[in-house]
């Protein structure tokens, strides 16, 4: 995505699993920025070997830098639901533990009301005999991963690609 500067953007933070195959999804017209990191928990500066042993309290989690003139929270929340199962309790796909938890951490009011209006309307329509465990929380400290795991899906191709399909995402 370019680096390009945008004024009154936004930003989006979305938790769901693995956050490596969670940058790909929002790569559309409108997101000039996707961000892998931490959020969530307790500790200050989480390492990856930290986060990975899920007691940090901290989701792998990707923030999203966007044009409200150009794309909606709404899309991007339907970008976000499309991405996740969200009634796994224990993580997503193959990929367990508090750290790959899905959740939806809102910036303001008005994020709030869309999350919370998605979520209901997803559990009225597809999933209404199944509980969406997906939690809607307030945006905390956002906390970057290290490089090697920024724009993992184009870096390392071949690995990314196994790795979706061997997780079970792809199905």
């Amino acid at each position: 995505m370019p680096d390009k500067k945008i004024k009154n953007h936004k930003i989006a933070v979305f938790a769901g699993g693995c956050f490596w195959c969670m940058m790909q999804p929002f790569n559309v017209p409108g997101v000039y920025g996707v961000v892998v990191g931490y959020t969530g928990g307790k500790k200050k500066n989480p390492s990856y070997e930290e986060v990975s042993t899920g007691e940090t309290g901290h989701y792998e989690a990707v923030q999203i830098k966007y044009s409200p003139r150009e794309i909606s929270y709404k899309k991007l929340l339907e970008i976000f639901w499309r991405s996740i199962d969200p009634t796994d309790s224990e993580g997503q796909f193959a990929d367990k533990g508090q750290q790959y938890k899905t959740a939806i951490f809102y910036n303001d009011e008005e994020q709030k009301k869309l999350a919370e209006k998605s979520k209901k309307e997803l559990e009225q329509s597809k999933f209404k005999n199944s509980k969406i465990v997906t939690e809607i929380k307030p945006a905390v400290i956002f906390y970057p991963a290290e490089e090697y795991h920024q724009d993992y899906y184009k870096k390392n191709l071949v690995q990314y690609k196994t790795y979706r399909h061997l997780s079970g995402r792809d199905d």
